[in-house]
């Protein structure tokens, strides 16, 4: 249903613009409203994004798409992720998990950024 390589375009945009984008942002800019089903099938995509990501030897990209509510991604990134990353925080809201994340999203940030 979704395009990976569509996604990935526009979170390396992201990226490049030092910003993060809300899960409604993301369905939104590929014509859908929010749901919680096209959520979970975004989702998925992301999980595969950040997995080509990887093994390409590059910072993950699914960091940057975010609630809208306090800009963390949701619970299943951390549970995805545990598989890909050893240092991930034991929370996954408050500050810890804030740090963690602002600190994967300037990676991202940095690696995508114009030289």
């Amino acid at each position: 249903m979704f395009a990976p390589d569509e996604i990935r375009h526009m979170l390396i945009s992201a990226a490049r613009q030092r910003m993060a984008l809300t899960y409604s942002q993301v369905l939104g800019a590929l014509g859908h409203r929010f749901t919680r089903p096209l959520m979970r099938q975004l989702c998925k995509v992301l999980d595969a994004i950040d997995e080509g990501a990887q093994a390409a030897g590059e910072p993950g990209l699914a960091v940057l798409v975010v609630r809208q509510s306090d800009g963390l991604p949701g619970q299943g990134w951390f549970v995805a992720r545990s598989a890909l990353y050893d240092d991930l925080p034991m929370d996954w809201e408050g500050a810890e998990a804030r740090r963690y994340i602002e600190a994967r999203q300037a990676e991202a940030f940095d690696y995508w950024g114009a030289p």
